[in-house]
């Protein structure tokens, strides 16, 4: 039976961040994670490291962690991040142009306070725009605005960021285990027995449970409470970039929602509402569509030209309070130690994890008197170290679009020429597969052999494989191929028609019922539930 000073429970951004934390300091440590890195709320985000100004008034603690972080990540993953900047329009409320005068004055006065804390994340202050020089910037915005006020932001991938992270993790000699379910949790009184998928058996001083909104689960497994008040909260992507900037529009409520570039396409979010349900079983509703869409129309009134590729949706695992209304709960994360080394986080942001893995695995040393300082806010995660390769060298060099070959240095970094050179073994792992996001075969080949990727679905996270236009439709073909497994494809076909399912209307139906026609009818792929031809 194997042994360690830490088990990690959780592969998202807190799991994984604590398990690099933890290694690096010299704790023998073991990873464990039910699906996969990022699958759950770490993949169904936003995708901002932001400081969060919306918290500014009630959380300001919450907002500098997340600025103070967002530094830090930059540094140590700088090809992972991209700088957003974003416009808050102020549009005619109906009460007057006093009143609405009155509201981008105290808009402005509010960036004023939060470009407190911008030099921390390297964000420029706000600058306040008239119509005229808003509608320079972007034409698309709605007339007749009283004005706007900008702001600086920071996107990201995340699920490259949750791999990074374990790749880090694995390299300073922990055991990372992808698609290993933790079924059962009982302490000897002396070490924590835990049961990984009901055939093995590990052991361990200490538990930190990571969970997110599994957390509560993991934590009766021990024995223990853990209370959040879980929050869904859906997105939708467009097939392309509306703006280059992010735009900050009202919800029919009043609630702020955004719409943003991210990478080929449009993010918009997002939905708060309180979650009852199993968060395995997360499914969106057409009203939630429409009400972010309403929202987006109100500042760019063309939105509805786009075509919504998907819906997708995740759960915040958001500190317990009863009484306020989902928007006022506190972003802010707590550390539990429930007794005999068991312990739980839950709450915080994307932007703040390296803070938050940091104070964990403080607490764990001390428990355990044994672990270094923290190095992780110095030490790059994987191809962070250096600058990548210019995109046209690499395309020189490896025979790959120069398309192919940019999305392989931002998504890899320093690493994109180790990536590429798979080809010189292997002169057709340079061929795309994955058209709509310039996806080669040696990035799927790299990440199946080195960042623990086991199935098509890891391969779309870390590869972005399907997440494109096509949804698909040109890609899943000849990633089967090189996986050699059906199954594989069939997984990954309704994983897409999840997030269809809410958005089907127009081109988009099409889209689907194209797809649908590839696999299910001129490829011959069975679903599940189908009786072979031949039986």
């Amino acid at each position: 039976m194997k042994s360690f000073e830490l088990l990690v429970i959780g592969g998202g951004v807190n799991g994984t961040g604590i398990a690099r934390d933890a290694a690096m300091r010299g704790l023998s440590t073991m990873l464990v994670e039910k699906k996969d890195f990022a699958a759950g709320s770490s993949g169904a985000n936003s995708g901002m490291i932001h400081g969060g100004a919306r918290y500014l008034l009630f959380d300001a603690k919450v907002t500098k962690l997340s600025c103070l972080d967002s530094g830090y990540i930059q540094k140590i993953a700088p090809h992972l991040l991209f700088r957003i900047p974003f416009l808050i329009p102020v549009m005619p409320s109906g009460r007057g142009e006093t009143f609405d005068r009155a509201y981008l004055y105290g808009v402005e006065c509010y960036m004023e306070e939060y470009d407190r804390y911008q030099p921390l994340k390297n964000g420029k202050p706000h600058t306040r725009l008239s119509d005229a020089e808003l509608h320079e910037l972007e034409p698309g915005i709605a007339p007749g605005t009283m004005g706007a006020v900008t702001m600086d932001e920071y996107g990201i991938d995340p699920f490259r960021l949750c791999t990074l992270n374990a790749r880090s993790a694995a390299e300073h000699g922990a055991e990372v285990r992808n698609h290993a379910q933790v079924t059962s949790i009982r302490h000897d009184g002396a070490s924590w027995l835990v049961d990984l998928d009901g055939t093995e058996q590990v052991r361990a001083k200490t538990i930190f449970n990571a969970g997110g909104p599994w957390a509560p689960k993991i934590a009766a497994l021990a024995g223990y409470e853990v209370k959040i008040r879980p929050g869904k909260g859906v997105h939708v992507t467009l097939d392309r970039r509306l703006s280059n900037y992010g735009v900050i529009c009202k919800a029919i409520d009043g609630r702020d929602v955004f719409v943003m570039p991210h990478e080929d396409s449009s993010i918009i979010g997002t939905t708060d509402d309180d979650f009852y349900g199993d968060p395995d079983e997360l499914t969106v509703s057409q009203d939630e569509v429409e009400y972010l869409m309403q929202a987006a129309e109100r500042a760019f009134p063309l939105v509805r030209q786009a075509r919504i590729l998907r819906a997708w949706a995740g759960v915040r695992p958001t500190l317990w309070r009863y009484g306020p209304l989902e928007d006022a709960l506190s972003r802010d994360h707590e550390i539990t130690h429930h007794g005999n080394g068991f312990y739980s986080i839950v709450g915080g942001k994307l932007a703040s994890f390296r803070a938050m893995a940091e104070e964990a695995v403080d607490a764990v040393s001390l428990a355990l008197g044994k672990g270094a300082a923290c190095e992780t806010h110095r030490k790059a995660l994987p191809g962070g170290a250096n600058a990548a390769p210019a995109a046209e060298a690499l395309s020189n060099t490896y025979g790959v679009p120069v398309f192919s070959a940019a999305r392989v240095a931002y998504r890899h970094g320093a690493e994109a020429a180790e990536v590429l050179a798979l080809t010189n073994e292997r002169p057709e792992l340079a061929a795309v597969c994955c058209p709509c996001e310039g996806v080669t075969f040696a990035e799927l080949e790299f990440s199946r052999t080195r960042e623990f990727a086991t199935s098509l679905l890891d391969l779309r996270r870390r590869c972005r494989l399907a997440m494109g236009i096509c949804q698909g439709s040109r890609c899943i073909g000849p990633a089967t191929a090189l996986v050699e497994s059906l199954d594989e494809a069939r997984a990954l076909l309704d994983e897409r028609w999840k997030g269809q399912r809410p958005v089907l209307a127009g081109d988009g139906l099409a889209q689907a019922e194209l797809l649908q026609a590839t696999y299910f009818g001129t490829g011959a792929l069975q679903h599940e539930t189908e009786t072979p031809p031949w039986r």
